[in-house]
């Protein structure tokens, strides 16, 4: 049983990781997204049937692939309307778009990319672009995807449901669009990316705080479009975003997993090479074009990781920086984040004061790092028994193991008066 167990778990981490290209390659081929679906997850089951007896191919991701087509080609062959169907719908698309564009290097872009592009249509409602992208191509559950965009899970899947049809009758195409078209795409697919990135920085729920294949599968999409898009100032500030943040992966967790805050980090387990690299791109990002939200939010990171430590870090600048951001993409994390802000430059009553003019904002009732924050700062003013009100707030509302058991610590802590 426990062989077993181990083996499905297996399976389902190859799954996952390939998830995203399977998905996309089948769209590519087939054109439906619902067809898409459900035969990729028909592989998962024959998977969890045949890798736990035959081993876990070579190339999992083309095996998936593979079972996956042909039973796309089964489907389709019991079906012939439906078949019918989607052959129109392949000959309107490849009129549309007949060769994918290739990319600096010659070769085609990632076909996720693709897909990416198709979900961030106009004719999509805005709140269901993300959301369906998320879903489909970072291989995020329903539940993980309401969390990233503050909203129940049942809201959630609604927003799925309604994206994909929209796609089905609109007949909008799986391509990566024109020139023309990019402006009015591009700001809802770096949103994803930065969605998915932000999953594996800090996963929703589960036993781990971070998912580093899921930050870096974002880093590896983000750079691919910066190579497609070099002169797009925001697609360079969100690589030096993701890339100033992912380089203190190492130190975000002690031995055992768990939470190790900022200023309780050991610096020198930091990636240096990754921070040069993010502060470079920080600067090409901020320099001969009007300042963007991701690269105003690098410059951010940048301050954290050129500082020795926390006191050191230069706080008014960072200040600055949200005063600048929260003109360019205003929203309750934004003020939440400058409110710690100026905790740290004016002392912990200066940044209460910020946060408690934002406790009636329903986004972030449901955010445990709000209740966390107000827990920190009361903590430092000596006000435990609030502070322990706020703690249990936000261990009611954390989603990792980490993050609670590192709150559990701070809540006796302050019932203890330390």
């Amino acid at each position: 049983m426990a062989e077993q167990t181990r083996a499905r778990a297996s399976v389902e981490a190859v799954f996952r990781e390939e998830y995203g290209r399977l998905l996309a390659t089948l769209v590519r081929r087939f054109g439906d997204l619902d067809l898409a679906e459900e035969v990729a997850s028909d592989a998962l089951e024959v998977a969890l049937v045949r890798w736990p007896v035959d081993g876990v191919p070579t190339k999992p991701g083309a095996w998936l692939v593979t079972t996956a087509r042909r039973r796309a080609v089964d489907r389709l062959r019991r079906d012939q309307t439906y078949a019918a169907r989607l052959a129109v719908l392949q000959v309107e698309a490849d009129r549309a778009d007949p060769a994918p564009p290739a990319d600096a290097d010659g070769g085609l872009p990632d076909e996720r990319l693709q897909l990416f592009f198709t979900c961030a249509h106009p004719a999509l409602p805005e709140e269901d672009r993300g959301a369906l992208t998320l879903r489909c191509l970072a291989g995020l559950t329903t539940p993980e995807v309401a969390r990233a965009y503050l909203v129940p899970a049942a809201t959630m899947a609604q927003r799925i449901v309604r994206a994909k049809k929209k796609i089905r009758l609109a007949r909008i195409p799986f391509r990566v669009p024109g020139a023309d078209e990019l402006p009015g795409r591009l700001p809802g697919v770096l949103r994803v990316l930065y969605s998915i990135f932000t999953e594996g920085y800090v996963a929703s729920a589960g036993p781990d705080l971070q998912r580093p294949d899921v930050a870096e599968e974002a880093i590896r999409l983000t750079r691919i479009l910066h190579r497609l898009l070099p002169e797009e100032g925001e697609v360079t500030g969100l690589l030096a975003l993701m890339l100033l943040i992912h380089a203190r992966r190492e130190a975000r967790t002690g031995s055992g997993g768990e939470l190790v805050l900022l200023a309780d980090q050991d610096r020198g387990r930091w990636d240096r090479a990754m921070i040069d690299e993010g502060a470079g791109l920080v600067v090409t990002a901020l320099t001969g074009r009007p300042a963007g939200q991701y690269g105003v939010q690098a410059a951010i990171a940048a301050l954290h990781d050129e500082a020795p430590d926390v006191p050191g870090t230069d706080w008014p600048q960072i200040v600055a920086l949200y005063d600048v951001l929260r003109t360019l993409a205003p929203s309750p994390i934004v003020e939440l984040n400058r409110a710690v802000a100026v905790a740290m430059q004016d002392g912990p009553e200066a940044g209460l004061e910020l946060l408690d003019t934002l406790a009636g904002d329903a986004q972030l009732r449901g955010h445990h790092p709000y209740p966390a924050a107000r827990a920190e700062l009361l903590a430092r003013l000596g006000r435990n028994t609030e502070a322990a009100v706020a703690y249990r707030d936000a261990l009611e509302l954390a989603g990792t193991d980490p993050e609670r058991d590192h709150l559990r610590v701070r809540l006796r802590e302050v019932e203890r008066g330390d």
